[in-house]
């Protein structure tokens, strides 16, 4: 059976963002009989007034949004200052791994160490039984009473990648309600409408939340600085240069500012960062398959798994599924795929599912190519 709701009356602190799907989750655990109370989660220590569009989030329009919500749904709601912590285990995370050369996410840090650690932390001092969110994933109760992380039962809608951090002991105080429902995103903001939630029509956030205009190089230039280095061929030949490895992911395509195509005119794409001689690495497509790699600090949505094992991976937040054997050799995962994948990159988390169960989640460190393969 799902916990999306638990039979008892809960004090159940609901983190809402000012978005359409916190405030439908808040709504539900209301209507479900907990005793809910609204909070939204002040993350910038110098919020902008508005978003702009769909970008970002944690504005001061934002925190408004989700108090006139909780007015509505007839919560109380509180504000909660956690702009310092965030800036340490999230924002500054994410530059120091772009400054290492890895490809972070974000979303997953804060999910570890903001709405499941310091805000359950703080919830759970103050008495509070449950954090509940509006991501789109299932908590079940196993027949031994454990409880598991699995998919949305909409997986086009499915967030449990970003929550493959979460331990047992955060498990059983997350409450999810809307990971059960199969409602299109139209059908969520209808419901909102007919509970007169405002924030009916408001557009999704995207991209990375503290940079709300989007442009993630420019942030981290504004951060790491620019230096002029040299974009190598998969043979190490120089044939161009850039102003940051910084600003470079594997597996990119577009921005290269390569002056003079391949010489068999096929796109190139990014192969490989160094952030220590600053030298980006490009050539063809098919040298960007991995066959295995190695993740470090692997978390496990209950007990570890014993031996090697047949799963599914997920190696980023829309992406799908791809078999593979994992196993646990001492602090690390070693994962090896069925077939070759395209565009791994060192920082990445990699999400273990056994069928729709998440097993549990690891940052990758090191890839592994097909034998024989050039770069």
């Amino acid at each position: 059976m799902t916990d999306t709701f638990p039979r008892r009356r809960s004090r159940v602190l609901a983190a809402m963002s000012g978005g359409v799907d916190s405030a439908v989750a808040a709504a539900r655990a209301a209507e479900a009989g907990h005793e809910v109370t609204g909070v939204h989660l002040a993350l910038s220590a110098n919020p902008a007034s508005f978003r702009t569009g769909a970008r970002g989030c944690c504005t001061i329009e934002d925190s408004r949004d989700a108090r006139r919500a909780a007015d509505v749904i007839g919560i109380p709601f509180y504000v909660w200052d956690l702009a310092e912590r965030f800036r340490q285990d999230v924002v500054e995370d994410f530059i120091e791994e772009y400054r290492a050369g890895r490809t972070p996410n974000p979303c997953l840090r804060c999910n570890e160490k903001i709405k499941f650690a310091a805000l359950l932390d703080k919830s759970l001092a103050l008495g509070f039984d449950a954090v509940c969110t509006g991501h789109y994933a299932t908590v079940v109760r196993s027949g031994d009473g454990q409880r598991e992380l699995h998919r949305a039962a909409d997986l086009a809608k499915d967030q449990s990648y970003v929550l493959g951090v979460l331990d047992d002991r955060q498990l059983a105080h997350a409450m999810f309600p809307l990971g059960d429902t199969r409602s299109t995103k139209d059908e969520i903001r209808a419901e909102a409408e007919r509970r007169g939630l405002a924030v009916a029509r408001k557009p999704d956030s995207h991209d990375i939340c503290f940079i709300a205009d989007g442009d993630t190089q420019g942030f981290l230039a504004g951060h790491l600085g620019s230096a002029e280095g040299d974009v190598l061929d998969e043979r190490g030949r120089r044939i161009g240069t850039h102003q940051g490895a910084h600003g470079f992911t594997i597996g990119q395509r577009r921005g290269l500012r390569i002056g003079h195509p391949a010489a068999d005119g096929k796109p190139r794409y990014v192969l490989d960062i160094s952030p220590v001689d600053n030298t980006v690495t490009v050539g063809p497509a098919e040298a960007l398959d991995i066959v295995a790699l190695t993740a470090i600090r692997p978390r496990w949505c209950g007990a570890p798994p014993a031996g090697p094992g047949a799963y599914t991976a997920q190696l980023r937040a829309h992406g799908g599924e791809t078999p593979v054997t994992a196993e646990t050799v001492g602090e690390e995962l070693r994962v090896r795929f069925d077939r070759p994948v395209r565009g791994v990159a060192p920082g990445q988390a990699i999400v273990l599912y056994d069928g729709t169960r998440v097993v549990g989640s690891a940052t990758i460190a090191t890839t592994q190519r097909p034998v024989g393969a050039v770069g």
